[in-house]
């Protein structure tokens, strides 16, 4: 091969192999976080006690708002964990469950099997979910007492994620709080 020709050939590749470098550490399957600093979606759903729940009335204090299925094996695994936060946070942050692509008896079968340490949601039609941008099962969003979504989970919560993502929320929605106190 002569040099004009392999110069021709390594100044048509170079692009590509910088396209492909760039895209190396990537997940080619991640859904863009699209209300990262944004106000969270606003929705009015019904319990599955049987009330109703308007987001505005969470605003004031932080919330995890998780979305799960019965059909979801990680969800089982994260439930415990979100319990027993929604205990050691209670009337600090408010911890929000949202059945996704479920049905309600299940949903309730499950609750009482594992247990129901805060507020369950049915999303009919999985509006909400659609607004939130949730593509699968768990997804969890942690969302600032002004109503702001700060954080979102792809996957099972962790101990370490809710402390690191949650904590300053509330430190901060309680300093406004004393602030406005004054």
């Amino acid at each position: 091969m002569n040099w004009k020709r392999a110069g021709l050939v390594a100044l048509l590749i170079s692009p590509l192999f910088v396209i492909l470098a760039a895209g190396f550490g990537q997940d080619p399957h991640a859904v863009p976080f699209m209300l990262k600093d944004k106000p969270a979606p606003p929705f009015l759903l019904e319990t599955l006690a049987g009330g109703t729940l308007d987001s505005k009335e969470l605003a004031g204090k932080p919330a995890v708002v998780n979305f799960w299925a019965t059909w979801c094996v990680p969800c089982v695994q994260e439930h415990g964990l979100l319990q027993s936060a929604s205990r050691y946070y209670q009337g600090s942050a408010n911890f929000i469950g949202i059945v996704y692509q479920d049905e309600k008896e299940p949903a309730n079968e499950y609750l009482e099997r594992y247990g129901n340490q805060f507020t369950q949601l049915w999303d009919e039609g999985s509006k909400v979910a659609i607004d939130f941008g949730v593509a699968g099962v768990p997804e969890s969003f942690i969302i600032d007492g002004d109503g702001v979504v700060r954080f979102k989970q792809e996957g099972v919560l962790t101990k370490s994620v809710i402390e690191r993502e949650l904590e300053p929320l509330i430190d901060a929605a309680e300093r406004k709080r004393r602030g406005a106190q004054r």
